[in-house]
């Protein structure tokens, strides 16, 4: 469905472990941020040439299907996000 209100997006860039996978990333976004989350899509994907760590940057899209969201709201969202994803699933931000 399509909703009326804006949306906004914002990035996470984070040195992944070697056993990730971005699904686990999504179901954990949309568990975290519950449904404010539209979309969860990754935007850069690479490997260091000399430390061989891999680094990916995703784009978390926030929109609500019956009201405008803040950025005070966006922001306290993503930052949970982060400090959860640093003590969860082991990354490391960029």
């Amino acid at each position: 469905s399509y909703s009326k209100y804006p949306s906004c997006y914002k990035d996470i860039s984070m040195w992944v472990p070697e056993k990730w996978t971005d699904n686990d990333f999504y179901e954990f976004v949309r568990e975290i941020a519950g449904d404010i989350v539209g979309d969860v899509k990754i935007i850069d994907d690479f490997v260091h040439p000399k430390t061989k760590k891999r680094s990916k940057c995703y784009r978390i899209t926030y929109q609500s299907m019956d009201r405008n969201l803040t950025n005070e709201e966006i922001d306290k969202v993503q930052f949970k996000l982060r400090d959860v994803c640093v003590e969860k699933m082991g990354v490391e931000l960029r």
